[in-house]
């Protein structure tokens, strides 16, 4: 699989037109980035492992059949991430979610930690990261070095926008992470946004914070 893996469909790409114009309302917003995760999750875990089983229908009993029994812990990088995390519950059948908090610095362009909501131990685990707009890859980057701290391997993310040198940075620095993409940006702004991109994800997801 390629790394990363931006989802190459026509109904994404439309959905993804929508997200990025400005007269998209927050409602809407909220629904085509539902919309857009629950592809991302269709295809970031084609392969993931089954079982095989047996199930009884209305017509026979013991049709053959097959069983997902790997529990995902998606990890929402707030606040934005909400946007995005419900859809991907909804796709994977055994989960629990555990939040971590971040608020951008706008001057260093990374992110403090206010809320660290992961447990102590995370080896083994499958963790999916939900992070709508990788831009410089600066609070990525520290969420994936939370969870490595504790033990997790192999992260998978998915976002809704992805730009090119915060995927670079994130693969350099933690290069077992996948990163699943609608979307693949190359440049970002003086600010550290995506451009083009979509604005503030958690804004347009929620509406501005009150101040």
């Amino acid at each position: 699989m390629t790394n990363p893996l931006v989802v190459d469909h026509p109904i994404v790409a439309d959905k993804v037109r929508q997200l990025r114009d400005k007269a998209t309302s927050n409602a809407d917003f909220l629904r085509l980035a539902g919309e857009i995760s629950r592809f991302l999750a269709y295809e970031a875990f084609r392969t993931t492992p089954i079982t095989p089983t047996t199930v009884d229908t209305p017509v026979v009993d013991g049709a053959p059949a097959v069983r997902v029994d790997t529990e995902y812990v998606i990890v929402p990088i707030l606040r934005a991430g909400l946007g995005m995390s419900p859809a991907v519950q909804e796709v994977l059948p055994h989960t629990r979610v555990c939040l971590v908090g971040l608020r951008r610095n706008e001057e260093t362009l990374r992110a403090d930690v206010y809320l660290d909501g992961l447990p102590e131990s995370l080896t083994h685990s499958h963790v999916v990261v939900c992070d709508p707009m990788l831009a410089t890859g600066g609070s990525l980057d520290q969420v994936l070095s939370m969870l490595e701290s504790r033990g997790a391997t192999g992260v998978t993310v998915l976002c809704l926008i992805a730009a090119r040198p915060g995927v670079s940075l994130v693969l350099e620095r933690h290069p077992g992470t996948r990163v699943v993409a609608a979307a693949l940006d190359e440049e970002l702004t003086t600010n550290g946004y995506i451009t083009p991109g979509l604005g503030d994800a958690g804004d347009r997801l929620f509406g501005p914070p009150v101040r």
